[in-house]
């Protein structure tokens, strides 16, 4: 263990700008990778953007049909064929018939 710390220090003091700039490129790098403007933060940004995004489109498609079903629950047919369907309701001189699938 001593050997090896003693040939790590002879080599630091043989070449100290060859140290001191590999430390820099290390410091660089980790800053890089980790700060907070840094590669891993922004891939994690842009997969929630991608999400947000695919959120969005799914959020806006119930938006425009619930505005159709707005528009189409204003005609008087409407009116009748969901409460025939939701609610089962029917005429007077009707049958109903209920069929459910399992």
């Amino acid at each position: 263990m001593k050997k090896i710390i003693k040939k790590i220090w002879e080599n630091i003091r043989s070449n100290p700008k060859k140290f001191i700039f590999k430390v820099a490129f290390v410091l660089f790098v980790f800053w890089m990778l980790f700060d907070d403007y840094g590669i891993l933060k922004r891939l994690r940004m842009e997969a929630e953007h991608r999400m947000l995004i695919d959120r969005q489109k799914i959020e806006q498609k119930k938006v425009m049909e619930n505005e159709l079903r707005i528009r189409y629950a204003l005609e008087p047919d409407s009116i009748e064929k969901a409460s025939r369907e939701r609610y089962n309701f029917r005429k007077p001189d009707e049958t109903l018939f209920i069929i459910r699938e399992k």
